[in-house]
């Protein structure tokens, strides 16, 4: 399963398809306090990039890849991303 709901913790890995967004969005509205990992995240639908860049949860792990830098920057607010 490419992402494990935990208590306060949802860990993404490998690809998340677009069946995951629902649930992640689902999980993510149930408690505000609620972090994502995504350390080993290596892309996903664009369904799931915009539940994270909606919902702006905690990152208690950025993504190791470098190919996911403009998530990085899109979520730290830093709108200057597709100019560069």
């Amino acid at each position: 399963m490419p992402i494990a709901f935990k208590k306060k913790v949802a860990v993404m890995t490998g690809h998340c398809e677009i069946e995951e967004a629902e649930s992640l969005f689902t999980w993510l509205n149930e408690e505000a306090s609620r972090q994502v990992n995504l350390k080993v995240l290596t892309s996903a639908h664009t369904a799931v990039y915009q539940v994270l860049l909606a919902n702006k949860p905690k990152v208690s792990v950025w993504p190791e890849s470098e190919r996911l830098f403009w998530l990085t920057k899109m979520m730290n607010n830093q709108s200057n991303v597709w100019c560069e």
